[in-house]
């Protein structure tokens, strides 16, 4: 039997539109090769982003899933944990393998380890391809007409979906051939990803079906109907208006040219629907755009992009940190956020702006804090997402909302959860103040409290600051800064 192919599986955790995979499947209907299926459990020593609690527990699920489908296919999942150039190299002696695919990361210290690995294994005489399984455009194919990258989103998105044609999507392979002989492989239990002691992972069992055939429920879903209201609904935290595919994207269960693809043809379908469709790929091009961020400027996750900001005079104040993480700010709707954070592993998307313009202009606590926050508790952390959305709001990112748009976190909850049914549904203890107060808990009258069972700085927090004078302290700071540029 000739020698394996090694499909080493990383952030592409999906049989369907995997390109390393087909081109595995392909070449081994050609040769008769078999093909081993592979993730790596890399070690994190050193790393500065490991994996965050939330993310192991998703993860931990999928390769449940990809497990499960690749033994359905013939050839089981091999799990390994180690460094990876050691993992590849020994399991290349164990297999006498002379030909190894991946598909391609995009954050700094990934693409270089992957750069190392590639390098070592081809000096070995290793056969090494890797693919574009997890963008639209890879960062060094899209340039502005005067050279160099995009800096701004609105240039950028134009002129990537104006002439954006990705491949469509391929279906899985029908089968994939194993080795004659069974090759070692890790238990994932013995990996320890689930929270145990203790489990604090009840709310996202609750919440969340991991997998890739969810994956693809949840888009079908989205896109028979509920995407036509999209442009209003996405920023409505009260109603399930949004796609919730952002966590299955950041695990690769799902795919952009997948997304794109079937956006379109529901657009096609239903010519309604192309509005909805429109204003939902543009939010799949954010994405794209901050990972074409990551790859030009590295230091994106720990230093802002706008150098003007490097010394910038945040303050220390870990009782308020605290406050925020636990949502007990005073202001319902950033607490109602960060608990349906902590609870679900997710924080609807417009819920995430008043939340982190809260930690940054009302409390000027440094975006660095919760962006490692959102790391270690959201189901879809993704570095460049991450980096990217907390530096915009900010005001120290590229195509960044001025720091002077602060967001008031009473008008945001007024507007964009007008009956208080989202902060009921995460602040039970607010469940009975009318919807006029809901949003302002200290303006309301003594006897309404009462009558909604409400003490506040009992059962409830009095806000832990004025929001008009932190906004008036934050301004005048941003004004001291941009005097000295």
């Amino acid at each position: 039997m000739p020698a394996p192919i090694i499909v080493w599986f990383r952030n592409d955790l999906r049989l369907s539109d995997n390109p390393a995979l087909t081109a595995a499947a392909k070449q081994s209907a050609e040769s008769g090769a078999p093909v081993l299926p592979l993730f790596i459990l890399e070690n994190e020593d050193g790393d500065p982003w490991p994996l965050g609690g939330a993310s192991r527990w998703w993860l931990h699920h999928s390769l449940e899933r990809l497990g499960e489908a690749c033994a359905a296919l013939g050839s089981p999942l091999l799990l390994r944990r180690g460094e990876a150039a050691g993992v590849l190299g020994a399991l290349i002696r164990e297999t006498h393998t002379g030909c190894v695919l991946w598909n391609r990361r995009y954050a700094p210290a990934l693409t270089a380890r992957d750069s190392a690995v590639e390098a070592a294994l081809t000096e070995r005489g290793i056969d090494v391809r890797s693919f574009n399984a997890g963008l639209l455009a890879e960062p060094w194919t899209v340039e502005k007409k005067s050279g160099g990258p995009f800096k701004v989103f609105t240039p950028f998105w134009r002129s990537v979906s104006a002439s954006l044609d990705p491949p469509h999507p391929t279906r899985p392979p029908a089968a994939l051939t194993a080795p004659k002989t069974p090759v070692a492989s890790d238990r994932l239990a013995d990996w320890r990803l689930l929270p145990t002691a203790p489990d604090w992972a009840g709310g996202l069992r609750e919440s969340w079906e991991p997998g890739e055939a969810a994956a693809r429920e949840r888009l079908a879903d989205f896109l028979d109907g509920p995407v036509a209201a999209y442009p209003t609904e996405r920023d409505r935290p009260d109603h399930d208006g949004t796609s919730a595919v952002s966590p299955r994207l950041a695990f690769g269960e799902i795919g952009p040219r997948q997304i794109w693809h079937a956006a379109r043809h529901a657009a096609d379908a239903q010519p309604e629907l192309a509005g909805g469709v429109e204003a939902f790929l543009r939010e799949i091009g954010w994405r794209e755009f901050n990972h074409h961020l990551l790859h030009q400027a590295p230091h994106l996750p720990d230093r802002p992009f706008n150098e003007r900001f490097a010394d910038f005079p945040w303050r220390e104040d870990a009782a308020g940190l605290r406050a925020w993480q636990r949502g007990r700010t005073g202001y319902p709707i950033v607490d109602a956020g960060m608990r349906q954070l902590w609870r679900t592993g997710w924080m609807h998307n417009r819920v995430r702006m008043i939340a982190a313009s809260f930690l940054i202009k009302d409390l000027l606590l440094p975006w660095q804090e919760g962006e490692r926050w959102f790391w270690d508790t959201l189901v879809d952390a993704d570095l460049a997402n991450n980096a990217g959305n907390w530096q915009w709001v900010a005001g120290c990112g590229a195509d960044a909302a001025p720091f002077f748009r602060v967001f008031n976190p009473v008008l945001q909850g007024e507007k964009f959860d007008p009956k208080g049914d989202y902060v009921r549904r995460h602040v039970p203890e607010l469940d009975r103040l009318p919807a006029r107060w809901i949003h302002k808990p200290w303006e309301a009258p003594p006897e309404v409290l009462k009558t909604a069972g409400v003490k506040l700085g009992t059962d409830y927090p009095h806000p832990i600051v004025e929001h008009d004078a932190a906004r008036d302290r934050a301004l005048a700071l941003y004004r001291q800064r941009k005097a000295k540029a």
